[in-house]
């Protein structure tokens, strides 16, 4: 995490450098477009490792999900479906950080002792409650 007055570019060297040290088997990143520019080279040349831009298909207009964004975008929505990470009220990023690392071992703990896939109850018709 980085401060709010910070390039998001500028940022993500950091944070590009902290998982290359931390996590020295991830070899691709994914990122959007506002990253794309001297950062791929950058990531490629210094890091070694390869900074893919998930871009729009060609002639797109409006909203369409993209798959390798939809999965950060899932995980968003998970966390923040967690009553401590639904706002950010902390004032430490590490702080935050911890209760995104919490939040990340609760859902993992909550799948493993599932013993089933997760299914979604059949939607019914719906019906007016009277009072």
């Amino acid at each position: 995490m980085v401060a709010a007055n910070i390039q998001d570019r500028d940022g993500a060297k950091r944070s590009l450098l902290w998982t290359r040290l931390d996590h020295p088997g991830v070899q691709r990143i994914w990122a959007d477009q506002g990253f794309a520019g001297r950062l791929v080279e950058w990531s490629s040349t210094i890091l070694g490792r390869e900074l893919e831009i998930v871009r729009k298909a060609p002639g797109q207009r409006g909203f369409q999900v993209q798959p390798k964004r939809w999965a950060v975008e899932r995980t968003f929505s998970w966390l923040t479906a967690h009553r401590c990470l639904a706002h950010d009220y902390e004032t430490s990023p590490a702080r935050s950080e911890t209760m995104i690392r919490w939040a990340m071992i609760g859902i993992m703990v909550r799948r493993l002792t599932r013993g089933a896939p997760a299914r979604r109850s059949p939607r019914g018709p719906l019906t007016r409650v009277t009072q």
